[in-house]
């Protein structure tokens, strides 16, 4: 069987767990030469350690979000090693849900900070590899934003508001380095079981949301990773700008969906 990126470099941001880290294994069993950027080297370096054992091409380099130094630093590694990058995920994201709440009683320095860090990791991360990729005849750039920057909700100001520019500033990239056969698109999970949603957000939180959406259950990792895939494959050589939600369907039916469920046989 054909691998859809055979001998392909491919460096993704955030990747010891959760959809970075699956991303990770479906780059590695399609033949790409991976880079995990990760603050935590004793866990990437194990994790590494696992697929290499099976034969898998997986290597590990220091990236802190914090660290606005280490987004080019990162890239100048793989660069230094591989001679080029052809694939990048940006899948860096955070917020603090007991802290970004609502226009009226989200701190400003919260709110900015959450957003500045949230843009700063795509934003400096792709600047830092398009030059490399536009002298290598092309690659892949593709952002993991979030359904929340699509439908606004009435908490996380500030994550709704960074993920909304990551959607935007994909757009931008891919308008502005097409000629460059770069292409970028993004992909905005729903709510996915990862650890960050079973740590942050509660049991009714939880049920309540899935309650609005089509496909009443939680997004696997995998399946999100899956169209990561198919963005960092040639099967999308000629698509660019799109913004691809994988949320079981939330948000597209009427806003009431979830009551009219529950009225289906009341009408």
């Amino acid at each position: 069987m054909k691998m859809k990126l055979k001998n392909k470099v491919a460096l993704i941001t955030a990747s010891t767990r959760g959809i970075g880290f699956e991303c990770v294994k479906r780059f590695a069993e399609e033949g790409a030469i991976v880079y995990m950027a990760a603050r935590n080297l004793e866990l990437a370096n194990s994790k590494a350690k696992e697929l290499n054992d099976k034969g898998f091409m997986v290597k590990v380099v220091y990236s802190d979000a914090t660290k606005k130094e280490t987004y080019v630093s990162m890239v100048d590694e793989v660069i230094r090693n591989e001679g080029r990058i052809d694939i990048l995920v940006n899948n860096f994201g955070t917020s603090d849900p007991r802290k970004d709440l609502d226009i009226k009683s989200t701190n400003y320095e919260e709110f900015i900070s959450i957003v500045d860090i949230n843009l700063s990791s795509v934003f400096m991360t792709s600047q830092a590899v398009i030059p490399h990729m536009a002298s290598n005849d092309g690659g892949s750039i593709i952002n993991i934003s979030s359904i929340g920057g699509l439908r606004p909700d009435i908490s996380q100001i500030s994550y709704g508001t960074s993920k909304a520019a990551i959607n935007y500033l994909t757009k931008l990239i891919a308008t502005q380095c097409a000629r460059d056969n770069i292409r970028c698109n993004a992909v905005l999970p729903g709510m996915t079981a990862t650890d960050a949603v079973n740590e942050k957000l509660s049991d009714e939180f939880k049920e309540f949301f899935l309650r609005h959406t089509p496909i009443k259950r939680m997004g696997k990792p995998e399946e999100v990773a899956g169209t990561v895939l198919y963005f960092a494959s040639d099967d999308s050589a000629f698509t660019t700008g799109q913004i691809i939600d994988v949320s079981g369907g939330f948000g597209m039916p009427t806003p009431i969906y979830g009551d009219m469920i529950e009225m289906k046989n009341k009408r």
